[in-house]
């Protein structure tokens, strides 16, 4: 694995990861993170990819990990899709001959179906992770998206909700291993940071009538953190001929770091799902 640094459009440095196999690679597979996480927590996914001789690459977003910019502050998600775009042009330019793939978990499968979206002919299909479709109705009730979009005009650095630990996955070690990341954010979302999660569930759903690339959802049936619901809005209403979704029963939220038996059934289909599509 190798590091590097990328420049985005606002002169904001963003830390990045590069995963290349000992051969030739195959194809090129984008990771985009979740919201308060960074790059490095994709390790065990790189590793299960390399050993198809797939090129994974990615970077940490703006206000995350080890880029630049105010710790979960962004200016419109839509900076998260264009420095994602520019991240994919410049490996593609870069390997003109392979086909490029998006692998998004949560927020970062919103960034993945929005960037997709705005170039459908770019990418040979997603791999999305607990994507960002909808949020829990419990969570996003009338009243609180209301109440968070009038405060977002006087307050928007106000605190909002936080993620407990505890709703990543039900393994233990995970767990610990996210709460003692000091990489990982674990204070307060802002309000202002919710309106945009908002505002992005929402460009998204609308995107879902559009999409003919081939994709892949995993779902956990527990997840505290998106509404498993908006996985199979995706599946059901999305018009593509290629799409596939599996929900795993009583699994939360980071599937590719749940108990044991999840974690291990979760890439292995993702790496089968790449590499047929690759025959």
């Amino acid at each position: 694995m190798s590091e590097t640094r990328l420049v985005n459009k606002d002169g904001q440095s963003l830390f990045c990861r590069y995963w290349e196999p000992s051969d030739a690679p195959r194809a090129l597979v984008f990771v985009s993170h979740g919201a308060g996480e960074h790059s490095g927590r994709y390790e065990e996914v790189a590793q299960t990819l390399l050993q198809c001789s797939l090129l994974l690459f990615s970077h940490d977003h703006v206000g995350h990990g080890q880029s630049d910019g105010s710790r979960m502050v962004v200016s419109d998600f839509q900076v998260y899709v264009r420095d994602c775009l520019q991240h994919t042009d410049l490996m593609r330019a870069r390997h003109p001959t392979l086909p490029c793939f998006l692998l998004g978990h949560s927020m970062g499968g919103a960034i993945s179906i929005l960037a997709a979206y705005e170039r459908p002919n770019d990418f040979s299909g997603l791999v999305l992770i607990s994507p960002l479709v909808g949020l829990r109705a419990d969570v996003a009730t009338p009243f609180r998206v209301m109440f968070a979009k009038a405060v977002n005009y006087f307050c928007p650095s106000c605190p909002g909700g936080s993620v407990s630990p505890s709703w990543i996955s039900r393994d233990p070690k995970e767990v610990k291993a996210y709460t003692l990341d000091p990489l990982v954010f674990h204070d307060c979302l802002s309000v202002r940071f919710g309106v945009q999660l908002l505002d992005a569930v929402a460009r998204v759903q609308a995107a879902i009538p559009t999409i003919t690339w081939p994709f892949v959802v995993f779902q956990g049936s527990h997840d505290m953190l998106v509404d498993p619901a908006g996985a199979q809005l995706l599946h059901e209403q999305a018009p593509s001929q290629d799409k596939t979704i599996q929900v795993f029963k009583e699994s939360y939220h980071v599937l590719h770091k749940e108990l044991p038996e999840v974690r291990e059934a979760v890439l292995n289909e993702v790496r089968e799902w790449i590499t047929k599509r690759l025959a």
